[in-house]
């Protein structure tokens, strides 16, 4: 995949020289807007976001120096100066220009000046980013059963294309897991990977996360802040939950999968970006587009490219070998080396999990510390409100589940049954709901909307 060129801004009065610029640096593959005053500036700036500026410190209107510390918030700035105007290079670096150039300038001082500018500017804006992916082990999707591998194949028809993914399946499959695999398979790989969720953040919070703002734009922005869609250039944003967004944000982010382009909060100017737009949802987006709580228009771009994970209980060889990496990685006790008893392996295949790998791993967590010294995790050390295992139940008798029903009953009957037994043992508690179903509070809200 070819890079976009970069689109830069030369602020230049000198004729000769702003034209042998112009020439070189297209010739070098950049997009370059010249101009020769402050003034013209001012009115390509209304309406462009460059990757650089190139700025003369004399002016015909203006002193670059001045004017600095406004272009440094817009886009990383190299100042040029005259020959024997070195004191102004110290000053433009202390302004915080990246770099500088003295005239007369050499062509290839000036490719590789630019070059490097755009590299340091690139690096300072990933460096947190990078920080935090270094200092935590990337989780991979664990299994071998027949769904995963039907998963993975759909993993590497899809990764190489640049339409948007819409990855579905219930809470707790492991969805941003599949989003970042297709990320690691695609050719975006050495870009980043930004996950957000939609179901989180509130409407005004979602929009400067995903564009960003400028400073002032609302009380308490102090400075402009870039937006992960900028964070992202080149890489794939991953929007987790999209049916939680608002509809006066899904417009909006319509219009930058459509165009490509969009403005910070409290911004005149668009900004151009090349990022890949992955969304998961654990709800029916179609039966939402139809009833007018998801926009249509939305739904049918974010699924170009759909892809659905299997919950667990229909890949049961996988759910041993995961249970297996939460005990190796989320072990309380790093002097023993836990392991699970075959007796606590097979009752963990004959659970059904309605909350997914979530679930599983919540389970794990309490059984290693339920399990203090010992190196063998057993059947015991679960905590199961239910274990049944060849038609007996293997567990407390007083956490006991019991379903009944006249007539065979369909999976979601089962399901509702199960989860109006859990909300009345929980008193209605939501937090104790989602810790027992290993999942968010959100969506026990929504799940108990649905069961009344």
């Amino acid at each position: 995949m070819a890079p976009k060129p970069k689109h830069l801004l030369l602020i230049e009065d000198d004729v000769t020289l702003r034209r042998l610029m112009l020439q070189r640096l297209e010739r070098a593959d950049y997009m370059v807007t010249g101009v020769e005053s402050w003034g013209e500036a001012k009115k390509v700036l209304a309406n462009l976001q460059p990757a650089l500026i190139l700025l003369d410190v004399r002016l015909p209107d203006a002193n670059g120096l001045e004017k600095l510390p406004k272009l440094k918030e817009i886009a990383p700035v190299v100042v040029i100066t005259a020959f024997g105007s070195i004191n102004d290079a110290v000053r433009a670096i202390r302004s915080g220009a990246i770099d500088y150039l003295i005239k007369p300038i050499n062509p290839d001082t000036l490719e590789v000046v630019i070059e490097r500018a755009l590299e340091t500017s690139s690096i300072r804006r990933n460096y947190e980013f990078l920080r935090d992916e270094a200092r935590r082990k990337t989780p991979t999707l664990i299994g071998s059963s027949q769904g995963l591998r039907e998963v993975r194949k759909q993993i590497e028809l899809l990764a190489p294309s640049q339409a948007t993914v819409l990855i579905l399946g219930e809470s707790g499959v492991g969805k941003e897991l599949v989003a970042r695999a297709v990320h690691d398979a695609s050719p975006r790989s050495a870009a980043n990977f930004t996950a957000v969720d939609c179901a989180t953040l509130q409407d005004t919070l979602f929009e400067s996360e995903l564009f960003g703002h400028e400073r002032g734009a609302f009380t308490g922005a102090d400075q402009k802040k870039e937006g992960l869609i900028e964070v992202s250039e080149g890489g794939t944003v991953f929007l987790d939950e999209i049916g939680d967004l608002p509809l006066s944000q899904q417009v909006k982010l319509l219009r930058v999968i459509e165009t490509g382009r969009f403005r910070r909060v409290g911004g005149t100017r668009d900004i151009a970006c090349d990022v890949r737009f992955v969304a998961a949802t654990n709800r029916d987006l179609l039966a939402m587009s139809q009833d007018g709580s998801f926009r249509r228009d939305l739904y049918y771009r974010l699924s170009a490219l759909v892809l659905d994970v299997p919950p667990l209980r229909d890949r049961r060889d996988d759910i041993v070998e995961i249970a297996e990496l939460f005990v190796v990685t989320r072990s309380f006790d790093r002097q023993i080396d836990k392991v699970l008893t075959p007796e606590a392996a097979a009752v963990l295949q004959t659970y059904d999990w309605p909350g997914n790998a979530r679930e599983l791993r919540n389970v794990i967590e309490r059984a290693l510390l339920a399990s203090r010294n010992e190196q063998d995790i057993k059947v015991e050390h679960l905590g199961f409100p239910q274990i049944v295992t060849d038609g007996a139940v293997a567990s407390n008798p007083k956490s006991r589940v019991e379903l009944r029903f006249t007539n065979e009953p369909t999976l979601d009957e089962v399901r509702n049954a199960y989860l109006r037994i859990v909300a009345e043992r929980r008193k209605g508690n939501r937090s104790d709901i989602a810790r027992t179903l290993g999942i968010s509070e959100r969506s026990v809200y929504r799940i108990l909307k649905e069961i009344e």
